[in-house]
């Protein structure tokens, strides 16, 4: 009889082996420790830096839904009702903490899922993480009253779910997936697109029926709720706020309506000046004097989001080519350009950057009643001005300087990402994450405009899915190897004794 191996151990494999990937196992756990505790002092830094938060123009809006939930007609609740549940505290350095947080353990469960899911070594799967943790404009992202962070973690959690391997999705994790991503969909209209990647998947999968209605029931329904409630109080159905406006300024970047008449009841939404002297896309919708109609304070009525969106498919059909040139420059050269240019507005490129010096809170009139200050006011129970705080602040705004990840990186891996998942034994999990992070870079060119706060929640899945492609090995459920049979020599009985 043959001893048993000792489990996880091949009896083949050779003992240098085994030596060599437990050493690879205690170094990629060290490096992966180090860039956590790294990631964390970093991100005290900048809380220490600037307390109590960084502010961007919407976060005024979504204090404001926080302060008393309402169906913003602007922008998506999910993020107000996030600092709805944490109003009660009255701080604001809550909750850019809690963002912080969320970004640290969304790298340590996906440390955790790229080694016992995916198989990565561990020194593979640090660096796939060390982007999100170390990246500057990330930090400084998650130092804002933004939706970005939140709707990144929910997209996070719901893809891992879809892509986890072995057997297909039943009812209940394929209902969880369709409900974190419905809520991120409710955070970021961006998260729309995703419900197809998760109903093609499973198809490709062939998951059950039971698990397909449950996914799509359960993304349907926070956003079918949320719309009866926008209905209720609007007016009107609603879910993805003046969709027709955004995609109006997509298209106010090449619309020429000396060459083509447009209808004329929607003419008065012709952009201003020739194509080629405009502002950004995003910015002609905010400027003074927009053929929006845009005030501070108002919402744009249904009639000019419904025109816009008239207007927009009406450019599209007669300038197919221009629309297609416009997006493709966003979309290959802007994104995955090695420096950043000061785009849409020089103003608006600055906030992603840690300040010299905090910008002055205006009291501008928002939707919903109050101005900027008073619905901050009533949040934080204070004025909720950033402050500069030195040494910190210059700490890390010199660390942001000289540590990010340029668009060119992020496209090389995304070309990596690619190459693996052509090849016949990268692990179908991987496909999700790629796509995923080729629709969150690609959806707001198409259909809105180009921003760079837009490609940070794209990262942590080019990577994954970069790694997991290449470095990663297929589990037992999707891909079993045939048993190799031991054959073990037939021993003879023992002779009886003779009997007296």
């Amino acid at each position: 009889m043959l001893p048993s191996p000792r489990k996880g151990r091949s009896p083949a494999e050779p003992a240098g082996r085994r030596r060599g990937s437990a050493r690879a196992a205690v170094l990629g756990n060290r490096l992966f420790a180090a860039l956590v505790a790294v990631g964390v002092v970093l991100r005290v830094v900048a809380m220490l830096g600037y307390p109590p938060a960084l502010w961007f123009n919407d976060g005024y809006d979504y204090v404001r839904i926080a302060d008393d939930p309402f169906p913003h007609p602007l922008r998506q609740v999910g993020y107000g009702f996030f600092l709805w549940v944490l109003k009660p505290f009255h701080s604001l350095a809550l909750v850019t903490g809690l963002q912080h947080l969320m970004v640290v353990a969304l790298a340590v469960v996906a440390y955790r899922v790229l080694i016992r899911d995916f198989g990565v070594r561990r020194p593979w799967a640090a660096v796939a993480l060390a982007p999100v943790l170390l990246d500057g404009y990330q930090i400084e992202l998650e130092h804002m009253v933004l939706s970005d962070t939140l709707f990144t973690a929910l997209v996070f959690a719901g893809v891992l779910l879809l892509a986890r391997p072995g057997p297909a999705a039943g009812w209940r994790r394929a209902a969880l997936i369709g409900g974190l991503l419905g809520l991120a969909a409710l955070t970021r209209t961006v998260g729309m697109p995703l419900i197809g990647i998760a109903v093609l998947y499973l198809l490709v999968r062939r998951a059950r029926w039971t698990a397909q209605v449950a996914l799509v029931a359960a993304f349907a329904l926070p956003l079918v709720a949320y719309g009866a409630w926008f209905h209720g109080v609007q007016g009107r159905f609603g879910i993805t706020g003046p969709g027709g406006v955004f995609l109006w300024g997509r298209t106010a970047a090449f619309a020429d309506c000396d060459r083509f008449a447009p209808p004329p009841d929607i003419a008065r939404l012709c952009p201003f000046g020739a194509p080629d002297d405009r502002p950004a896309s995003s910015h002609q919708i905010w400027e003074d004097n927009s053929p929006t109609g845009w005030k501070n304070g108002q919402a744009f009525s249904p009639k000019t989001d419904d025109d816009a969106r008239r207007f927009a498919m009406w450019a599209i059909a007669n300038q197919p080519l221009d629309y297609a040139r416009v997006v493709s420059y966003d979309f290959f050269v802007r994104t995955f350009s090695w420096n950043r240019e000061a785009y849409p507005t020089p103003g608006t490129e600055a906030k992603y950057r840690f300040p010299k010096r905090p910008d002055r809170m205006r009291p501008l009139p928002v939707i919903g009643g109050g101005d900027r200050l008073s619905v901050v006011r009533e949040y934080e129970h204070g004025s909720g001005r950033t402050e500069v705080v030195e040494p910190f602040a210059g700490a890390i705004r010199g660390y942001q300087r000289h540590v990010s990840v340029p668009g060119t990186v992020l496209g090389a891996v995304l070309l990596v990402g690619a190459a693996g998942v052509l090849r016949r034994r990268a692990r179908p999990g991987t496909v999700p994450l790629w796509l995923t992070a080729v629709v969150l870079l690609a959806v707001p060119p198409v259909t809105a405009d180009f921003d760079y706060r837009y490609m940070l929640p794209a990262v942590p899945f080019a990577w994954m899915a970069a790694v997991a492609a290449w470095a990663g090995r297929r589990h037992p459920d999707e891909a079993a190897p045939e048993p190799i049979p031991v054959r073990v020599p037939r021993q003879e009985p023992e002779a009886e004794p003779a009997r007296a």
